[in-house]
C-alpha cells in the first residue's frame, strides 16, 4: 500500500510495515520535549500517575525559554520545579540561561533530532523538525508525562496535502513569505490535523533556514505536522550539527492526498500577516499607510543567524524611527556569538536597536517587550492572536525579518525594497 513520508515514519516506529490515515497507532518516540511552561504541568501529572522512572534520560529534553530569564517569581518556581526533576532523573539535556536557547532553534542546532526521528513536545511549534525529515508534532503536557514515563504517544495517523514548490524565491522574500502565503492559501484550518509534505523541484532551492520557519508554521494552518525531503543540503546541515544516523523515508510516487497546492516561489512578494489571524495576508499592493510603535526580529521563527543577517542588511546605515522600539532576539547563544562575530550586533545598535538574552519573551506576551493599548507591533514571531504580546487591543502584524527591519526604520509597515 502506498504511504505518504509521514505514514512511513509513522509506520516505522509502530512495528507496521504499512499505515492508513485515520488509524490511531501507539508509537515509539524519539525524542520528548518540554518548556518552562509547560514542563511542570507534565511532572505534576508524572508524579500524580506515581510514576517513578523516566523511560530514557537520553531522549528527554528540558528548555527554559519561554519567561526566562525568570521574570517573576512564579517564573523562577516553574524553572526550580523542572530543573528538581532534571537533576532527581538524571536528564542531562537541561538547558536554563547560559546555554539555553528557543528551544525549536537549540535542538536542531545540537543535533539533537535526525531525519526519520518522531518528536514530540508539550509545544505547537515543535512541528518545526519536518525540515529535518522527522515527524514531529505538539502535544499536551499529560501526553509528554506518560511519554517521559513509557517513550509512547498515541497518535492518529494524518492525510496528506501535498504542496509543490517550483522556482526560487526574489531578493528580500524568504521561507516567512513562502508559509504566509500557503497559510492565506490555506486558511487557519485548511489542513487541520493533516500533513503537510512538501516536494517539487522548488525545495532545493530553499535553504534549511528557510525549511524550518516554513515547518514552524505548519501548525498556523491546523497541521498536525510539515515535512520536507531529506536531500542534500538536509544531510549537510545534519551532519555539521553532529546528528546522529538519518533514516531518510520517502512519499511513495503513488501516494493518496487529500489535495495538492502549487506554489510558484519566484512568483511570491512580501507579504504581512495582519491582525487577528496568521491567514490574513496581504501583500504591499494591499496595504496602506500604517504607524508602528514596536518591532521584534527574533523567535522559534526567526531568530536564526540568516534572519539577523538580513534584518542588518537592511538597517545598516539607518536608524530606528523615533518613536519604535526595536527588539533583536537571537534564538540561542551560538547564535549571539556569531553576531557579535560578524559585526552584526554593532550594526543593531548603531541604529537604535535594543539586543536580548535568547528567550521567547515577546512572542506569547511573556515579557521583554509588551504592547500596550492600542499600539502595534510588526514581529517575526509566528501569532498574532489578540492580546498575544500584550493589551487585548494591541496589534500584530506578521512578516519577513526583512519587512520587519524595513518597518523600523520608516516608523510605518514598509516593503524592503523600499531601502534597497
Amino acid at each position: 500500500m502506498p504511504m505518504t513520508m509521514t505514514q512511513k515514519i509513522l509506520a516505522a516506529h509502530c512495528g507496521r510495515e504499512t499505515l492508513t490515515a485515520g488509524e490511531m497507532i501507539l508509537a515509539d518516540t524519539d525524542l520528548v520535549l518540554g518548556n518552562d511552561i509547560t514542563a511542570p504541568v507534565a511532572i505534576n501529572e508524572f508524579r500524580k500517575a506515581g510514576c517513578d522512572c523516566v523511560f530514557d534520560c537520553g531522549k528527554i529534553a528540558l528548555v527554559m525559554d519561554h519567561f526566562t530569564p525568570n521574570k517573576d517569581i512564579k517564573a523562577a518556581e516553574q524553572t526550580l520545579k523542572v530543573r528538581t526533576f532534571a537533576e532527581e532523573k538524571g536528564i542531562p539535556n537541561f538547558f536554563d540561561v547560559g546555554e539555553m536557547g528557543v528551544e525549536h532553534a537549540l535542538l536542531p542546532e545540537r543535533g539533537m533530532v535526525t531525519a526519520g526521528d518522531l518528536v514530540i513536545g508539550a509545544d505547537s511549534h515543535t512541528c518545526t523538525y519536518g525540515a529535518l525529515g522527522a515527524f514531529s508534532t505538539g502535544v499536551g503536557s499529560t501526553d509528554m508525562a506518560a511519554a517521559m514515563a513509557y517513550g509512547k504517544v498515541w497518535l492518529r495517523v494524518p492525510s496528506a496535502i501535498r504542496v509543490e514548490l517550483t522556482g526560487h524565491l526574489r531578493r528580500h522574500v524568504s521561507g516567512k513569505d513562502v508559509v504566509l502565503h500557503l497559510i492565506r492559501t490555506l486558511g487557519v484550518d485548511g489542513a487541520l490535523y493533516q500533513s503537510l509534505e512538501f516536494a517539487g523541484d522548488g525545495v532545493a532551492a530553499l535553504t534549511m533556514d528557510d525549511r524550518l520557519c516554513i515547518c514552524n508554521m505548519a501548525i498556523e494552518a491546523g497541521a498536525k505536522n510539515g515535512i520536507f525531503p531529506v536531500d542534500d543540503k538536509t544531510l549537510a546541515f545534519l551532519k555539521e550539527h553532529g546528528a546522529k544516523e538519518p533514516r531518510v523515508y520517502a512519499a511513495d510516487p503513488d501516494a493518496e492526498y487529500a489535495r495538492t497546492v502549487r506554489m510558484d516561489l519566484s512568483a511570491l512578494t512580501s507579504i504581512v500577516a495582519f491582525p487577528h489571524l496568521p491567514e490574513n495576508g496581504k501583500t504591499f499592493d494591499e496595504i496602506g499607510e500604517i504607524p508602528i510603535q514596536q518591532v521584534v526580529v527574533g523567535s522559534c521563527t526567526n531568530g536564526r543567524l540568516s534572519d539577523l543577517r538580513e534584518a542588518a542588511e537592511i538597517l545598516k546605515g539607518h536608524k530606528v524611527a523615533k518613536g519604535v522600539r526595536a527588539l533583536i532576539i537571537p534564538a540561542t547563544q551560538n547564535i549571539w556569538l556569531a553576531a557579535v562575530k560578524e559585526g552584526l550586533m554593532e550594526i543593531f545598535i548603531q541604529a537604535g536597536c535594543a539586543v536580548s538574552t535568547p528567550t521567547c519573551g515577546p512572542c506569547l506576551g511573556g515579557h521583554m517587550g509588551i504592547l500596550a493599548k492600542g499600539e502595534r507591533c510588526v514581529a517575526t514571531t509566528n501569532r498574532n492572536f489578540v492580546g498575544r504580546m500584550g493589551d487585548p487591543q494591541s496589534e500584530v502584524y506578521l512578516a519577513s525579518p526583512a519587512v520587519a527591519a524595513a518597518s523600523a526604520v520608516a516608523g510605518k509597515i514598509a516593503s524592503p525594497d523600499t531601502l534597497a
